[in-house]
Order: structure tokens, then sequence, then C-alpha cells
């Protein structure tokens, strides 16, 4: 699974980009509020802080508004992704952006329906808000599960990006469920390594240790 980063801080992206698990990172414009800075901006230097794709997300609702966003979006850096509300029009121009080699994400995918129209649309990911279902009692992993068997029945090559993570268990069942991605808030991200036994044992080897009195080097 490919972790990307649910952010625009970009000092959360410098500090994981540093640890070599970060694949891309995603952003949106409520992230981008939070951030505080220029959409075009902070999105040049998140770019230069990964290989992988960074999701920039158009504000338009029609379809020419959202190709002209896109072109502009597009000019950014070659790892920009293209992300589209799941829309008619949303889908109309994946299609177009898609055939013309930009990447694309295709957001707030609330059905397995939905995520079959997003792949014949062409999309690179499609994102299924986990979170959000599950906040009205519907076990988002059922989604994930659903896309995984229509996009294999058929061979699409859309990968299955899950987004709105709010667990570890979220990251945990969204893999086993075979989800291509996770996009997940950095303190999520954080969390995903630690558990309080590896904390026990580290306490017991440290304080063992000490007891040596030797030092390494």
């Amino acid at each position: 699974m490919k972790f990307f980063v649910d952010t625009a801080d970009v000092n959360e992206i410098r500090e994981l980009a540093d640890t070599g698990l970060l694949d891309g990172v995603t952003t949106n414009p409520s992230l981008i509020l939070k951030s505080g800075r220029d959409i075009m901006e902070v999105t040049k230097e998140i770019c230069g802080l990964t290989d992988g794709p960074v999701s920039a997300e158009v504000t338009a609702m029609d379809y020419d508004g959202m190709m002209k966003e896109a072109a502009v979006l597009a000019e950014i850096a070659d790892n920009v992704c293209i992300k589209l509300p799941l829309t008619m029009d949303g889908l109309k121009a994946c299609k177009a952006l898609t055939s013309a080699g930009h990447q694309t994400n295709v957001t707030l995918c609330f059905s397995a329906t939905q995520a079959l129209m997003a792949a014949k649309a062409g999309a690179t990911y499609i994102s299924p808000f986990i979170g959000r279902l599950d906040d009205m009692g519907i076990d988002g992993m059922e989604l994930i599960e659903d896309i995984r068997a229509i996009y294999d029945n058929y061979g699409y090559d859309t990968q299955i990006l899950a987004a709105s993570i709010r667990t570890v268990n979220h990251v945990k069942d969204s893999a086993i469920a075979g989800a291509d991605v996770a996009t997940i808030p950095p303190s999520t991200l954080k969390a995903l390594g630690k558990h309080p036994l590896t904390d026990k044992g580290l306490d017991a080897f440290m304080a063992d240790w000490a007891k040596t009195g030797q030092k390494i080097g």
C-alpha cells in the first residue's frame, strides 16, 4: 500500500518525506485554507518535497471552468495530479485530462457505482471517503471491498485511494480490503508505527543497557 499524506502543511510533509515512507500528497480547498497560503505557491513547494503525485483540486463546478483551472494547476509541476469532483462535468473533465496525459484524482466518492463511472472515465485515482460514511453509520470498508471487486472483475487500472481516514484501524482495514493507497492525516500516519509494547520493550532494553555502563563507539 502507498501512503499519501493529507495536508498542505509543508513542515509536516517535509518531516514525513525524510522518513522515506511518503509516496505522495493530497490537498483540498479546506486544507489550503488551513495552511493560510496561496494555492499556487504552497502547491509548488509541496511538489518539490516529493517525487510522488500531489493532488491539487479544481474549484469550478462546470466542465469549461474545470478545464481552465486544471491547465493552470498542471503548469505548477510535472507531479501535479488534478483532483476533480465526482459529478458528470467532473467525469467529463477526467476523461479529457487523462486522455491528455495528466494524472487525475476523482474525489468525494460514496458508492461503488460512482467508482465504476470514475474508472470508465479513466481516473488515475478514485477517492472513497471512509470516515464520512462511518459518521452516517455505514461501514466504509464495505465500499472499499465493493470497489476492489468491481475493478478486479473488469481489469480497471484506476487505483483505490482510501480517503477520510480517521484512525490507524482505518489504514489497516483499507489495506486488508485491497485499497492501493491511503491518504492519511499527519498525526495518524505517525501513529501507525506506535505500540505500547514497543515502548515498554525499549524502556526495558534501555534500563538494562544503562546498567552495563557501556557505550557504543
